[in-house]
């Protein structure tokens, strides 16, 4: 019981330091509502270990199109800005190191 609070607390605080990695390195447009759009969601289970859920919740469907970049309408592409695949890969490494301190007893 006592690991399955700890995994939670971690990923918990994992999350939310990732959303702010995310909303700092995220393109600003005009508005800025897609770097502000960033959020983590919990879906808490029972006798389990809770998930969180990162996404934007302003516009979703520029995630893909920023990060890997997309054609232009007249022709010719933009490139992409890659903000998320470094965060993810921060947060995988956290997590991982996290856990094991967690299960070994620390």
């Amino acid at each position: 019981q006592d690991v399955i609070e700890g995994i939670d607390e971690a990923s918990e605080r994992i999350a939310k330091n990732a959303v702010k990695e995310l909303k700092a390195k995220s393109p600003k447009g005009k508005t800025k509502k897609y770097s502000r759009g960033w959020t983590v969601k919990t879906e808490k289970k029972y006798g389990e270990t809770n998930s969180h859920i990162i996404y934007n919740k302003n516009k979703p469907q520029l995630a893909h199109l920023l990060e890997h970049g997309h054609a232009k309408r007249g022709g010719g592409r933009v490139e992409g800005k890659p903000h998320i695949r470094p965060v993810e890969e921060q947060v995988i490494q956290e997590f991982s190191a996290e856990v094991e301190r967690i299960v070994k007893g620390g």
